[in-house]
């Protein structure tokens, strides 16, 4: 797979509830991420997002652009929910075939935005 694919499965599979097979399959044991509002461990991520799934679970994920520079992929994704949409960006740094950062953006969409552009 290229990292590209690994980003993407690793979105997918995590997105849709599989949370232990995207870390098991795509996640560097010495991964760190940068999301605020969890400590900055492998193991708290995982938690926070199988936590995530249960108690909020994503409709759907739709990557909508992925790109990638040498060892870092930037993935935007709409993600929907039961009582939101949002624009996420994913930015993954990897090592060999494995994802050892993460970073994440999200943005809720607004349905009554003056944007006619939208978000993607």
């Amino acid at each position: 797979m290229t990292k590209q694919e690994i980003a993407e499965s690793f979105l997918m599979l995590a997105g849709t509830g599989k949370v232990a097979e995207a870390f098991d399959t795509h996640v560097a044991a010495d991964f760190i991420h940068h999301n605020q509002y969890f400590e900055g461990t492998r193991d708290a991520l995982q938690k926070a997002m199988a936590d995530a799934h249960q108690t909020s679970p994503n409709k759907s994920i739709d990557i909508k652009f992925s790109y990638r520079d040498q060892d870092t992929v930037i993935t935007h994704s709409l993600v929907i929910k039961e009582d939101m949409d949002i624009a996420v960006v994913h930015i993954f740094r990897f090592s060999g075939d494995k994802i050892v950062e993460l970073w994440d953006l999200g943005q809720v969409i607004a349905k009554d935005s003056p944007n006619h552009y939208g978000l993607f």
